[in-house]
């Protein structure tokens, strides 16, 4: 028998009520810990804040509100590599030319929220100051272990993996070419898109180049690169204990955060201040309900173990791997406030680079705090591959 493809079935975001009151009567139980006096967030998530976003999130923050904003994206679910993936496909609006698609990929700690803002901007130019000219089909799937797809009841799923995964979702919605863009872990699984399916990538557009891991003679590296090595070095050794988490015993992190959602939020809202360009005030970069609309997926799904697995699964990642140089042209947006941004030279020894630019505002989630800028970046980038699509002159 010839084989079926699989087929994506529309997928609306739900919550029961006892779940949510389930939530708050654990948010309300909170038992708080002590701190060093004026201690800030010197030693982590301080504490002032962190009480005042959960009394918040008990007692004022409205889920439904936020699940139904969510939910007027287009969303589907479907089965891939046994496991069910969801994602949002958005089609472009009264496109004017070719219309390119484009495959957005997440990182931690979010999901789809990541690019929640920038969706109608892509699919839509026109609406939003821009060229209709520039449109884009817009898928962004939420990787496996996180979001609304299922949790791998296996090992967990590395980079690699999950961009043969998504070759096969593009396959299925019937895309034989796009471009591809990410951040974080989705800067990774981009990376890996480029390499193993180059005849499918038109270009691939990224935020950062990951974590430096070079296995050549340092020697051999230019000054502003050896310097940009010991830059990550010293962060690591002050901002990189979760990352060593992860990798190492995810699940001694995950009993907790998956009990207390109090914790929870400590474990996420530390990177969102830390990573973002707000300058050390956290409200300047999210709302209140956009940080906690990013928790409470992450309560609800019961993914941030999951999420912190894939850690684990690309720490295994051979060097082999790690080593190969992206041939498929690639852009670079860097922006200002996102954390151990790499150099040109460092770029250009692992990529086929067409494209660097350095936008002024905006950090790691520079898709959710400065939206307009990054769709812009997207536009920029991708314009000149555009021709070769189907309805290109």
């Amino acid at each position: 028998m010839p084989h079926s493809s699989p087929r994506p079935e529309s997928f609306i975001p739900y919550t029961a009520p006892a779940a949510l009151e389930d939530l708050r009567t654990r948010l309300r139980a909170t038992r708080w810990p002590d701190e060093p006096a004026d201690a800030g967030w010197e030693f982590g998530t301080g504490l002032g804040y962190l009480r005042e976003l959960v009394a918040y999130w008990a007692d004022e923050f409205d889920w439904p509100a936020q699940e139904a904003a969510l939910a007027r994206l287009p969303h589907f679910r479907v089965p891939l590599g046994g496991l069910g993936i969801h994602f949002v496909h958005a089609r472009a609006v009264a496109p004017r030319g070719p219309v390119l698609p484009l495959l957005l990929s997440h990182g931690w700690p979010d999901s789809f929220w990541r690019y929640s803002k920038i969706i109608p901007m892509l699919t839509d130019p026109g609406a939003h100051g821009a060229d209709p000219a520039d449109a884009f089909d817009v898928v962004v799937p939420d990787m496996p272990g996180y979001g609304y797809s299922d949790r791998p009841t296996g090992p967990p799923l590395d980079s690699i993996a999950v961009a043969g995964l998504w070759a096969e979702l593009m396959s299925v919605l019937g895309y034989e070419r796009f471009g591809a863009s990410g951040g974080d872990v989705g800067s990774h699984v981009s990376r890996y898109l480029a390499l193993d399916h180059p005849d499918r990538i038109v270009a691939v557009h990224r935020t950062d180049a990951g974590l430096p891991l070079y296995f050549g003679d340092p020697a051999d590296l230019a000054p502003e690169e050896r310097a940009w090595m010991a830059e990550v070095a010293a962060w690591g050794g002050t901002e990189g204990a979760y990352a060593a988490m992860h990798r190492t015993k995810p699940q001694t992190a995950a009993a907790a955060l998956n009990d207390s959602p109090a914790g929870l939020a400590a474990w996420i809202v530390e990177k969102l201040r830390s990573w973002s360009d707000c300058g050390g005030d956290i409200e300047r970069s999210f709302t209140k309900d956009e940080i906690l609309t990013n928790v409470t997926l992450y309560w609800l799904t019961e993914t941030i173990g999951s999420s912190m697995r894939m850690y684990r699964a690309n720490s295994e990642i051979p060097p082999a791997q790690l080593a190969r140089r992206v041939e498929v042209p690639s852009g670079f947006s860097l922006f200002k406030g996102d954390v151990v941004r790499p150099p040109r030279a460092w770029l250009e020894r692992t990529a086929n680079v067409a494209y660097v630019t350095e936008p002024a505002r905006g950090g790691h989630f520079a898709a959710f705090e400065e939206p307009e800028s990054y769709a812009e970046e997207l536009r920029a980038f991708f314009r000149p591959y555009r021709s070769g699509l189907p309805g290109a002159d």
